[in-house]
């Protein structure tokens, strides 16, 4: 079986992208079609790393640090289930709970528990962050939590970020 990992690189015509097969591809979208019709993540391009920040990189999350297409694919459907199972009303009521503060991890664990779900079968932490940050955008809960750690010049992670609703702020 051949493999195909595919990684930038810089040449007479500019920047492109080879492939551990012998391929040269002309552009990200060549190298994400190349990757796909081989079964490669289109996202890592079948790499199984991600760059999140210069000079930091992590295990690819389209993939589960696997490279592979069939597990992009998995992922993506599951997203998508987690998108439709998951709603802001749903979110909205959980926090609607909290007097104080709480955690992402403490409403991922309501959720998950309130539809039964095992850990590992959704990704419910990805969706219930990304729901907490529209509230905190509209207004309606704020962060209390300081950033983990700087990545780069312009990035910052958070692990477990605190939020607060802003009626018990006084905001």
């Amino acid at each position: 079986m051949t493999k195909h990992t595919i990684s930038p690189q810089s040449g007479i015509l500019g920047d492109g992208f080879g492939c551990d097969c012998g391929a040269v591809l002309a552009g990200r979208m060549a190298a994400e079609l190349h990757a796909a019709e081989n079964g490669r993540c289109s996202a890592c391009l079948g790499s199984a790393v991600e760059q999140v920040a210069p000079g930091l990189t992590r295990g690819c999350t389209v993939c589960a640090a696997t490279g592979g297409r069939k597990e992009q694919i998995t992922w993506q459907l599951a997203h998508t289930e987690a998108e439709e199972l998951i709603t802001m009303t749903v979110v909205r009521g959980i926090v609607a709970g909290y007097d104080g503060p709480f955690h992402l991890s403490e409403i991922a664990d309501t959720v998950r528990a309130g539809f039964g779900l095992p850990a590992g079968r959704l990704p419910v932490g990805p969706r219930v962050r990304d729901l907490l940050l529209q509230l905190q955008a509209a207004g309606e809960i704020a962060m209390l939590s300081a950033p983990d750690e700087l990545l780069g010049t312009d990035q910052v992670l958070y692990r477990d970020p605190q939020w607060q609703r802003t009626r018990t702020l006084g905001l």
